[in-house]
Formats: structure tokens, C-alpha cells, sequence
């Protein structure tokens, strides 16, 4: 699961200290086009909301976000941030946390169960999933769940706590394939 939210949502999060300057730039250009307006919340800063904020969007709360983003940025590894947010995470109308979606989603399974499959189609549910269901994906969920297994292929897996990040075969966001 942890790839595959890397895939959808922050492919650069075992490099950034909590904020991808890169995605942010990207997103504020693109919203000062008009039209959808993007973001570029890292799972770093969605972990800091879910857990000590509140939902709405404020400055004061962005700034808070930061805040705690930074804390948990130094104080927390990136595996304690992960399971945090995979365990904290909306993931349908009161579905909380990996665990929960695999129950209620997937027939009873735990979250160890799932496949990358399911994984990649949980993950594909984030942006919205009060609106995309896991349960019964729709056609752009399909899609979505494609392109996300695509790149998971890029990124082969999530180190564990206490291995270190290698450099090696991190490259700019996504694990370079590996000889």
C-alpha cells in the first residue's frame, strides 16, 4: 500500500522533508491558468492535517499544517508518517485507515491481503473517496488504477523501519529501475 500511495500521491516522499517545492510550483502555475484547481499537499502535510487538524481550508490552518508538517517531518520517520497516514486516512463515507477499506471493500480481507492491484485501486479513490469507490469502481476508476500501477512498476518498494533510504536507486521522485 505504501507504493501505491506513493504512485498517486507524492512519488517524491522519501526525498522531500516534508514539502515538494517542486510540485507546489508546478501547481501554482498551473492554478493561475483558471480552470481545476490542483494541489501539492505531500503525504507528509495530509498526515499533519488528518491527525492534529481540522478539515477546511483556512490560512491559519495551512499554516498550522506547516507547523506540524515540520514536527512530524523531524521527529518521525517516513515509515512512522506512512503507517500514520494509511492508518488515519479517509478512505470512503467513515472508512478510516487501509485496515477498514479492506473489510468493508474487498469481502473481510485485512490490508496484508490486499494485492498491488488493490492497492493501486484504493489508491486511485484519494482524491475524493467520499465520490470514487474501491467497491465499485467506475470506468475512470479503472483508469486511474492502471496508470497508478504503471508507475508503482517505478517504485519496487517501501524500505522498512531503520533501512536507510539509498540514493542509488532513488532518482529524481521515482526509484530508478532496478540492473
Amino acid at each position: 500500500m505504501p507504493v501505491a500511495v506513493m504512485a498517486s500521491e507524492d512519488q517524491r516522499f522519501l526525498l522531500h522533508h516534508g514539502f515538494d517545492f517542486d510540485a507546489i510550483q508546478k501547481a501554482a502555475k498551473h492554478n493561475r491558468k483558471g480552470g481545476t484547481v490542483h494541489g501539492a499537499s505531500t503525504i507528509s502535510q495530509q498526515t499533519a492535517k488528518n491527525v492534529f487538524l481540522w478539515p477546511g481550508r483556512s490560512y491559519l490552518r495551512k499554516g498550522l499544517e506547516m507547523y506540524f508538517t515540520f514536527l512530524i517531518e523531524t521527529f518521525w520517520s517516513k515509515q512512522r508518517i506512512m503507517e500514520v497516514y494509511l492508518n488515519s486516512i479517509e478512505m470512503g463515507n467513515g472508512i478510516y485507515g487501509v485496515d477498514a477499506v479492506a473489510e468493508y471493500h474487498f469481502d473481510g480481507i485485512t490490508s496484508h491481503d490486499l494485492t498491488r492491484s488493490d492497492c493501486a485501486l484504493i489508491a486511485a479513490t484519494l482524491p475524493n473517496p467520499r465520490k470514487y469507490s474501491s467497491k465499485e469502481p467506475s470506468y475512470y476508476m479503472r483508469q486511474r488504477q492502471q496508470r497508478i500501477q504503471q508507475q508503482m512498476r517505478f517504485i519496487p518498494s517501501f524500505p522498512k523501519e531503520g533501512e536507510d533510504i539509498n540514493p542509488n536507486t532513488v532518482s529524481g521522485g521515482v526509484y530508478k529501475q532496478k540492473k
